[in-house]
């Protein structure tokens, strides 16, 4: 049985893991003043720190149409019997019930809602690839990803408050004490949604060297065949800190590092570097 697996340009996948597990990505569009991008094929991070540096405000997210997901299920349930496609959390954006509007009208085409971003949904997505490759059924792979998605440990520590003021999900105040006191709050995935989990100070080195071993700490029951490494932009010192921290508490089988996709960068800002794994053994 031949199974579809796609996801919108928020995964977050390299394009090694893309092209290792056939999977087909949708873009989400990206506005910079009159100019639209599509996240993953014509603009890069540095293009929208640049962009939010110039005009002072953020850029703004496309969320993917109704049409645009009918026409892309039809495309690529083309030889094969079934389609599974993910989205980044309907609490974050209307994606998932464009998307499950599309599929009403098709056959065999199956929408996940992640309840996550970034490499939160890469984790789901490569958790599918792997039962699909197994021989599992559509409905098995799709009851299995939904009862699995509620372990993923998906957080980053961000270094500047800035672009989290911007897009109103900080006050001018915490802006404010955030820079003078130079905290660096780690932000988690939680029902859906993102939330300040804790508040960090110091070098950005430090902070995820302590950020990495609190989280592994916390969250210890995890899957360790795989573990993502995923920033918006790092310093060299900051991604040798977190891959030696990783080894030395973790030690997990494999590593991916990965570059933040435009939709989450312009939510999230520079230097902004998170761990995302299961934290449960299948």
């Amino acid at each position: 049985m031949k199974i579809a697996i796609t996801c919108d340009s928020v995964c977050d996948l390299s394009q090694e893991l893309i092209k290792q597990n056939n999977i087909s990505i949708l873009p989400i569009s990206i506005i910079l003043g009159d100019e639209t991008f599509s996240d993953g094929v014509n603009i890069n991070s540095q293009k929208i720190f640049d962009y939010v540096a110039k005009n002072k405000q953020l850029p703004k997210t496309s969320a993917i149409n109704e049409f645009q997901y009918a026409e892309f299920f039809k495309e690529h349930l083309d030889g094969v019997d079934a389609l599974i496609h993910f989205t980044i959390s309907s609490d974050m954006s209307s994606c998932f019930n464009n998307a499950k509007k599309a599929a009403s009208t098709l056959k065999n085409v199956y929408v996940i809602d992640s309840r996550n971003l970034s490499t939160g949904v890469g984790l789901q997505v490569l958790y599918a690839c792997k039962l699909r490759d197994k021989g599992e059924k559509p409905e098995n792979i799709v009851k299995k990803v939904e009862a699995r998605k509620q372990f993923v440990q998906a957080s980053f520590v961000v270094e500047r408050l800035d672009y989290l003021y911007k897009g109103g999900r900080c006050s001018a105040l915490q802006l404010l004490g955030a820079n003078l006191l130079k905290i660096r709050p780690s932000i988690i995935v939680k029902d859906g949604k993102m939330d300040v989990h804790k508040k960090y100070r110091g070098k950005m080195k430090d902070v995820v060297k302590d950020y990495i071993k609190d989280t592994l700490n916390e969250f210890n029951t995890y899957d360790k065949s795989i573990c993502f490494i995923t920033y918006s932009s790092a310093t060299e010192d900051m991604v040798e800190a977190a891959k030696s921290t990783l080894k030395e508490f973790a030690n997990f089988e494999n590593v991916y590092i990965t570059t933040a996709g435009a939709t989450v960068t312009s939510h999230c800002g520079e230097n902004t570097l998170g761990i995302l794994y299961f934290n449960n053994v299948e």
